[in-house]
């Protein structure tokens, strides 16, 4: 066994009403109520038609063979660490800031949160990002979207790694087009979201 995420987006202000202490059980409830099946395995947990067993503020995203696994996540994450150096400057600068936000610690950084900038239980989280960094991603995202077949050729030899978690180019761009689904999601609505260790 090893770490798991889920990523969920979440109403804000719905997330604002729930005691401090109590919100990290409610999310993990929330995105793994105990009448769920797990049938899903990729996609939306709830888009309608919503299940009865998600609640209306919240939604949970399955990334496509990942099985949950943040292994994937973290990978993707090393792999563009091997390929970013060579890539155009504002691809990298896009890319960097999407992942960054979402699965990627750059150079210097610690992956810890920002005291000032969030609550101490968000500490748990996998991933944290409330509604005002929501856009930042989308826009990020709309820089590189496009221009995704031009990190064919350097991830290809900076880091294929035939057989390993992410290794191969197209499982690295089917992660990434998960993560803008969730963000585009997110904005859309005006959610933030969230990745919980579950």
């Amino acid at each position: 066994m090893g770490l798991d995420i889920t990523a969920v987006i979440v109403d804000w202000a719905e997330l604002e009403t729930i005691p401090v202490l109590e919100r990290k059980g409610v999310l993990i409830e929330a995105a793994d109520p105990d009448d769920y099946d797990g049938a899903l395995e990729e996609g939306w947990g709830w888009l309608p038609p919503a299940p009865a067993s998600f609640p209306s503020w919240c939604a949970r995203y399955e990334f496509a063979g990942t099985l949950g696994s943040f292994k994937p996540h973290f990978w993707a994450g090393e792999r563009w660490e091997a390929v970013r150096e060579h890539v155009p400057a504002d691809l990298r600068t896009a890319l960097d800031t999407f992942l960054a936000g979402l699965i990627w610690v750059p150079p210097g950084a610690d992956g810890d949160l920002d005291e000032d900038a969030a609550e101490p239980w968000y500490g748990a989280m996998l991933v944290y990002c409330p509604p005002s960094g929501v856009p930042a991603l989308a826009q990020a995202w709309t820089a590189v979207g496009p221009r995704l077949e031009a990190l064919r050729e350097p991830f290809n030899t900076y880091a294929a790694a035939s057989g390993k978690w992410v290794g191969r180019f197209e499982e690295f761009t089917t992660l990434l087009h998960g993560w803008a689904e969730v963000v585009a999601e997110a904005r859309r609505r005006g959610w933030g979201l969230i990745g919980l260790p579950i």
